[in-house]
């Protein structure tokens, strides 16, 4: 009796047990087995527009209405390929009422992957909002828009994973229905498990999810208090709904616990228990500062190396610009951050390879109403239609931040050289690219 438990546990010393990932809902594996090597961007697909079907009127184009007096928008989109398009408050060039696209719309959807697709661009993280994990409705809701983008992700072999963000918690809620989210997410719409397949973002060989918006200052919610350690714990160790890596989204001066960031060294703590950090970089850096690539490239490569020590990935934040003048009600500076053609854009984007980036985080991809999109916008908005402004794409192709993006993708893999001077390239020619 005693020799056979010996050999028993001999056995079980030197045979791998398995591990409580094994026995979850998931996938044991995805076609896009790693983020690394890959530029994923952000998507919200939060745009309403009166009629869609959705019942909510505009939302995102504006307060209630959508015309000058309301809109809080800072790019126009160039609408020339939706297969659907709603008329809005504002004139277009003949005088005609200027049309925008709606979110809710399966096709619209299907389009922004189809543009991934088609420039070579990895995928998107969908965010998912706290007030949309909120009550059984607004998730139902909320899994409208997901269920489009998890169908065209697979149509267009393009990754998708769920971002979760925190803007909207309370003082007094917790993360509890972020856990009821997931759980719905992975039953209702088989989110991570469509086969080995399927379009889910692994990382690291488990479905990655991001936690967005642990550590800044200005959020009404105490890190301490809204569970995060459980909602960790149940991500990476429930033995149906867990076995997940995490992604944490943080300040963008994390490290010293300064400037956009608590003072709090608990932030340390739950970002060590975490397996991949992505610092918010956006508005940190300017284009027209002296010496701020420089700048920037230090803090990626100083953030990779405290990361490093730690056993955590690094993926470094990159946007094309910045303005809010419309979303501020006309308080904060028109075009802030200017993109000057792709300038300050591609200089991020080259600053972070060479640097010794693995992953990139795009800031975004659809994103008008902070004037952070990479999707096709024109060039040509409504003009002359105060107190509204829009930016213009400068004159450029309304595709060039998708094919820089894309060119991107092939320096960070290895695949071609960097190239400081690419983003003058106006008169590219789109190559459908080869599946990976």
């Amino acid at each position: 009796m005693k020799i056979n438990s010996i050999c028993v546990l001999l056995a079980l010393s030197v045979w791998p047990l398995p591990t409580a990932y094994a026995g979850t809902k998931h996938s044991p594996a995805s076609r896009v087995p790693s983020y690394e090597g890959r530029i994923m961007c952000g998507y919200q697909g939060w745009f309403r527009a009166e009629g869609d079907g959705a019942g909510r009127g505009w939302v995102h184009y504006g307060r209630g209405n959508f015309d000058s007096n309301s809109c809080t928008v800072e790019l126009w989109p160039d609408v020339s390929e939706y297969k659907k398009t709603y008329p809005t408050g504002f004139n277009g060039e003949d005088d005609s009422p200027a049309r925008v696209f709606s979110s809710w719309d399966e096709s619209t959807v299907d389009l922004h992957f189809q543009w991934m697709q088609q420039y070579g661009i990895d995928g998107v993280f969908m965010q998912r909002f706290f007030d949309v994990t909120r009550t059984k409705k607004s998730r139902a809701d909320g899994r409208v828009i997901l269920g489009h983008a998890l169908k065209a992700a697979q149509k267009y072999e393009r990754a998708i994973a769920v971002m979760y963000d925190l803007s909207g918690l309370k003082p007094g809620e917790d993360c509890s229905s972020l856990i009821q989210d997931w759980k719905e997410l992975v039953d209702e719409l088989k989110l991570t498990s469509q086969g080995t397949n399927q379009s889910y973002l692994y990382h690291r060989g488990k479905p990655l999810v991001t936690i967005w918006g642990i550590g800044f200052p200005d959020r009404p919610y105490n890190i301490h208090d809204i569970g995060l350690e459980k909602l960790l714990d149940f991500l990476k160790n429930d033995p149906e709904y867990g076995g997940c890596s995490v992604m944490l989204g943080v300040p963008c001066y994390f490290r010293d616990l300064r400037a956009d960031t608590i003072p709090d060294p608990y932030l340390h703590e739950i970002m060590a228990k975490a397996d991949v950090i992505m610092p918010w970089m956006v508005g940190r850096f300017s284009a027209s500062l002296y010496g701020e690539m420089n700048r920037y490239g230090a803090e990626v490569a100083a953030d990779r190396a405290w990361c490093s020590a730690l056993k955590l990935d690094y993926v470094p934040c990159v946007y094309p610009g910045f303005s809010w003048y419309n979303l501020s009600k006309h308080r904060d500076p028109f075009d802030a951050i200017p993109r000057l053609k792709g300038r300050f854009y591609w200089g991020l984007m080259t600053t972070a390879i060479q640097s010794g980036a693995k992953m990139i985080y795009v800031a975004m991809f659809d994103e008008m109403d902070e004037g952070t999109a990479i999707f096709k916008c024109t060039s040509k908005p409504p003009e002359n239609q105060p107190p509204a402004k829009f930016l213009a794409y400068e004159d450029l192709p309304s595709d060039h931040y998708l094919w820089l993006t894309g060119q991107a993708g092939k320096i960070l893999r290895g695949e071609v050289a960097a190239d400081k001077e690419l983003y003058q390239n106006t008169s590219h020619k789109l190559v459908k690219p080869a599946k990976r």
